[in-house]
């Protein structure tokens, strides 16, 4: 049984071939931007081009692009072998990354967001979360934050304000997928944006262009 890991959710881009849980090839590039052009390659690189049984994917949160890359991907592949398509949180992974540092104490993984925000949840020593996955200021994810240890992309500035917690600077790597346990995975594959969209659809009104009757100008 082979797992196809795909990670784009991120300023980091991943990818590994799993036979159960060894690892047989990976990659992990921290790029930015420019995912939809180094995913797929990444993915024809790995042997028999990554063909795989089961294909894993980030659903975020992260960037909007790199969270439709990964799972434009998945699903593409998805259906051209029959695969069945599986998908991890971005901070659940980084909290198991962690914890296999530091076992047995509870993280608060704390991520890059958008317009300044942070994407923040607390979890227990054995990877369970203990709250929902939020989008705080660095001030409000501060006042949260409890454990002794703190990991992702935003754990050094939080142990700024925290001083003495250990902390972790990781990204989600695909090559460290086999450290999720069975729970953090679901089969219905969603984004997880972990915010609202900057843009928004047009309401009905507006988009026919037509103003409330209340709105009409008078005739008189």
């Amino acid at each position: 049984m082979r797992t196809l890991v795909i990670d784009s959710a991120t300023e980091a881009c991943s990818v590994a071939l799993f036979e159960h849980d060894q690892l047989i090839a990976g990659e992990c590039l921290t790029l930015g931007r420019g995912h939809a052009e180094r995913l797929v390659p990444m993915i024809a690189s790995l042997p028999d081009k990554g063909r795989a049984d089961v294909i894993a994917v980030d659903v975020g949160p992260g960037s909007f692009t790199g969270i439709r890359v990964g799972l434009a991907a998945a699903r593409a592949l998805a259906m051209a072998w029959g695969a069945r398509l599986e998908g991890f949180e971005s901070l659940s992974l980084v909290a198991a990354m962690a914890l296999a540092r530091h076992p047995g104490s509870p993280v608060d993984v704390c991520m890059t967001g958008g317009h300044g925000e942070w994407f923040f949840r607390p979890f227990a020593a054995d990877g369970s979360p203990l709250a929902p996955l939020a989008s705080l200021s660095p001030e409000e994810s501060v006042a949260r934050a409890s454990a002794p240890l703190a990991a992702g992309s935003q754990a050094l500035p939080l142990r700024e304000s925290r001083p003495g917690i250990t902390t972790l600077d990781l990204r989600p790597d695909a090559r460290e997928f086999a450290l999720l346990s069975p729970q953090a995975l679901h089969a219905d594959p969603r984004p997880s944006y972990g915010r609202a969209p900057d843009a928004k659809l047009p309401s009905a009104k507006a988009a026919s262009g037509k103003l409330p009757s209340d709105k009409l100008p008078s005739a008189a």
